[in-house]
């Protein structure tokens, strides 16, 4: 599983896995009972971590306060466990959006002085897909055709003083109709562009670290899909 918080990773694997401690910049153990800051710099691993400790990593990584800080991962006994400890822990909702192709152009949104990709929240009955379209369509006022999934991201944040789990799940798509094409501006959407492979590189700086994951993801997907062809 990969967390995001405060646009910060946080990747959750078995401790089974077979991890190199000196591609990371500090290695700590699990049982720890009390986090410092000033040690959450660059890639950190946390080994054999309780539940109890992600309470603790949440509430220090809250507010961007980790700035020299690039990922962290932690290895668990229980994944499975773990993963229903984290969803308990907050409310949970669900979202969907897609990357959207047009020849060889990707269509991406300026919102809220970040570049982002089209997505928002399902509505009651819907299923993610049909979320997908729904949203493209509206945020950016064009029509879709629905391709493959890419795959989800998750994300937390805090609302209102609730603590939010956002789980957004990702669809590739195919632009059909951008004749009218216009940002959704009661959705804070400022501008929109079609980027070739350059510009979508230099904007992907400016943008979050959730996006950038579902960029991989696609790009991994892409290749999958041309070599079997």
């Amino acid at each position: 599983m990969k967390l995001f918080v405060d646009n910060k990773p946080i990747h959750i694997v078995k401790s089974s896995k077979v991890l190199d401690p000196t591609e990371f910049d500090c290695v700590l153990d699990g049982r720890i009972t009390t986090l410092s800051a000033r040690v959450f710099k660059g890639d950190v691993l946390i080994k054999k971590a309780e539940k109890s400790l992600f309470e603790s990593l949440f509430l220090l990584m809250q507010g961007n306060k980790l700035k020299k800080l690039d990922s962290i991962t932690v290895t668990v006994d229980d994944n499975t466990s773990v993963k229903h400890y984290l969803k308990s822990r907050f409310k949970i909702i669900e979202a969907a959006g897609g990357i959207v192709r047009k020849d060889d152009k990707i269509l991406l949104i300026y919102r809220l002085k970040k570049w982002d990709l089209p997505k928002g929240k399902l509505d009651k009955g819907e299923t993610p897909s049909q979320a997908a379209v729904r949203e493209v369509e509206e945020e950016c006022n064009i029509s879709v055709q629905l391709g493959d999934k890419i795959g989800s991201t998750w994300h937390t944040y805090t609302q209102n003083g609730k603590r939010i789990l956002k789980k957004t799940h990702w669809y590739s798509m195919v632009c059909t109709n951008d004749s009218r094409m216009a940002p959704q501006l009661e959705e804070d959407i400022e501008d929109i562009r079609w980027m070739d492979t350059r510009e979508l590189r230099y904007s992907l700086y400016d943008s979050y670290g959730t996006i950038r994951s579902v960029f991989q993801k696609y790009n991994k997907l892409r290749k999958k899909l041309d070599q079997s062809l």
